[in-house]
């Protein structure tokens, strides 16, 4: 009888072991995603950039916490920062790394060339080289771009419709943003066809943004074309104020300006582009390689006129230019 009940406690033990193992087997590990700004979480625009991402992940299914992890990392305003984020990200083994900007999305891909790489607003990444192909972008690299080039070309157009005068127009640019040099070979082709002198001012720091102020000031300059790139968006109220205290018409490629007086914007839905980056994001995270997600082009477009900026430098808005715009600001 003993000898029998221990053999019943030996087997059943063997038949429960399966099971004791079973539940003691490690979740699944939580899939974790890195994330570069440009900028700082204080920063309204940043924060909402973000909140962007985060809330077209949470419609995809993702709940952190739970069944995801984000790594957020700020570069605070300054691009040689963005290897030191992005090292970091790669120290943590992070499954995908979202990044905005062309030259952030440059760092990211120096750094690693196997993590996945999901751009969002970036300028140029066919002409800096970032993809070989929109189609087929080939490497660790897929996401959105601005479609910065070909929409230079309507913004000068727009500037010259509202001041059909104007003959110098001063053009801000950041050359360390990859995205930059086609914006501004495209603005060189229309200003000629315009008969617009264009002035290329540099900048790639504040104290740049204001040495560009002094020498507009000197070439006196009837007009301004502020090119999309991250460390002007980060000091768009600094650049929209001299427009307005110059009394400079200005267009501006981000819609961001709008909220700090800048008089005209076209350009991208940037918050609809940046929810979209977790649409990359989900499909990475369930298999499918960068090199097989063509890179996506906006459909969305907004036209916005600050009637009241219009106002302060005494310009008067066209009403052609008027009725063609998705938001006035009164």
């Amino acid at each position: 009888m003993e000898r029998r009940r221990f053999i019943e406690v030996v087997a059943g033990g063997l038949l429960a072991a399966p099971l004791v193992t079973a539940a003691a087997q490690p979740l699944e590990k939580m899939p974790r995603v890195g994330y570069i700004s440009p900028g700082s979480p204080s920063d309204p625009v940043r924060l909402r950039r973000f909140e962007a991402f985060q809330q077209g992940m949470r419609e995809l299914g993702y709940v952190e916490g739970r069944n995801l992890s984000i790594e957020p990392r700020w570069a605070g305003d300054q691009y040689d920062r963005y290897r030191a984020l992005a090292d970091d990200l790669v120290r943590l083994k992070v499954d995908v790394i979202v990044t905005l900007g062309g030259a952030a999305t440059q760092a990211a891909q120096q750094t690693t060339r196997t993590i996945p790489i999901v751009m969002s607003i970036a300028t140029d990444p066919l002409g800096s080289g970032l993809v070989a192909s929109l189609a087929h972008p080939g490497g660790n690299i897929t996401g959105t771009s601005m479609m910065a080039p070909d929409l230079v070309p309507k913004q000068l157009e727009l500037l010259k419709e509202l001041v059909p005068k104007v003959s110098e127009v001063a053009l801000l640019w950041n050359p360390a943003n990859p995205g930059s040099a086609a914006q501004v070979r495209e603005a060189e082709g229309v200003a000629r066809a315009l008969k617009v002198r264009l002035h290329t001012l540099e900048a790639r720091d504040p104290r740049e943004i204001d040495r560009a102020f002094v020498a507009m000031t000197r070439q006196q300059v009837g007009a301004l074309v502020v090119l999309a790139d991250a460390v002007f968006i980060n000091r768009r109220r600094q650049i929209a104020d001299f427009a307005a205290k110059s009394r400079l018409p200005a267009v501006y490629g981000m819609s961001d300006y709008a909220d700090v007086g800048g008089l005209i914007v076209f350009g991208a839905s940037l918050v609809v582009m940046h929810r979209g980056a977790a649409i990359f994001v989900d499909k990475i995270l369930k298999g499918t390689k960068p090199r097989d997600l063509p890179v996506e082009q906006p459909t969305t477009f907004e036209l916005i006129i600050n009637l009241k900026t219009a106002k302060a430098i005494g310009l008067t808005i066209p009403a052609s230019l008027r009725q063609r715009a998705d938001q006035v600001i009164e």
